[in-house]
């Protein structure tokens, strides 16, 4: 692989999944990375991985503009410049609109926009400076929408219309901004949906194809560097998903509806069940995270 992208990259949600990938494919082409995430050790594990001259890790939550804008700076001074922002963090909620816990799908939001403004905000004034990327991870959720998962649905959606703004805001300064979209990419996020809700698995079967398909990690990490490298406006993994897009108004009508309305008297009724069985309307993973989170804010206070 050619060593070419001479580029210092942040990345939130680096320590695992897409992003830690991302992180790794990026430094394997001569970039230097800044990784963000709540999960200390899974952090560290990244950052080792890669090699302490290319990757700094930073235990930051999005949702703390202070702690990404001091994420920023420590990115500038150790490697002197940012020249691309990936807004990669991200968590979903289960269960219906009904039935969802009202403070997870608060988290999601706080998560999945709030916390890409933090990103963008924090990184802009270097971006500015470097005449960089921003690269904002919607999905293609943002395009499809699929039941009990309203909370993901929304954020996505507004993530890409946040994109679209900012991008108008920044370009007469250097900036560009990319937004991506993917389907379900085989990362803990979807693992876990998959392995708590028998019915979400039913439900991605359920879906008109190509929509329930889950692509590989390796594929979605490709697209991603290539967005950085190329400065893309779209990043979409698969390429059918920008099929979707342009068709989004035909896939959320009525009649693109019908294929997934015939399931979900029986689907989600079950989904709520087993969010309820659970006793959570998020992963284990999520919620450990934001235990650490706690601890950490109460030990400096």
């Amino acid at each position: 692989m050619n060593s070419d992208i001479d580029q210092v990259v942040l990345i939130t949600g680096g320590a695992r999944g897409i992003g830690a990938e991302t992180a790794k494919a990026l430094a394997a082409r001569g970039a230097r990375v800044v990784l963000t995430d709540l999960d200390r050790a899974a952090l560290d594990e990244t950052v080792a991985a890669i090699g302490e001259e290319k990757a700094l890790g930073v235990v930051a939550d999005v949702c703390d503009l202070p702690a990404m804008e001091a994420a920023v700076a420590a990115a500038v001074e150790r490697f002197g410049r940012l020249d691309a922002a990936i807004a990669n963090a991200g968590i979903a909620s289960y269960g219906s609109v009904l039935h969802t816990d009202p403070a997870i799908f608060k988290r999601v939001m706080d998560i999945n926009v709030l916390g890409v403004f933090h990103t963008a905000r924090a990184a802009l004034p270097a971006l500015i400076d470097s005449k960089g990327y921003l690269l904002v991870v919607s999905s293609l959720a943002a395009f499809a929408a699929a039941p009990g998962l309203s909370a993901y649905n929304a954020s996505k959606a507004g993530a890409e219309h946040f994109a679209n703004a900012v991008r108008l805001e920044v370009a007469h300064q250097g900036v560009t901004v990319g937004c991506a979209h993917m389907s379900w990419i085989d990362t803990p996020l979807v693992q876990d949906a998959k392995a708590d809700l028998p019915a979400f698995q039913e439900l991605l079967k359920k879906l008109p194809y190509p929509l329930g398909k889950t692509t590989d990690v390796e594929s979605c990490v490709n697209a991603f560097v290539k967005g950085v490298e190329k400065r893309q406006r779209h990043v979409y993994c698969p390429g059918w998903v920008r099929g979707i897009g342009i068709n989004r108004n035909v896939v959320n009508s009525a009649a693109g509806a019908i294929p997934i309305l015939r399931h979900v008297p029986r689907l989600l009724p079950q989904m709520d069940e087993q969010v309820a069985a659970l006793g959570r309307a998020t992963s284990a993973r999520n919620l450990a995270n934001d235990a650490s989170d706690a601890a950490a804010v109460d030990n400096k206070e």
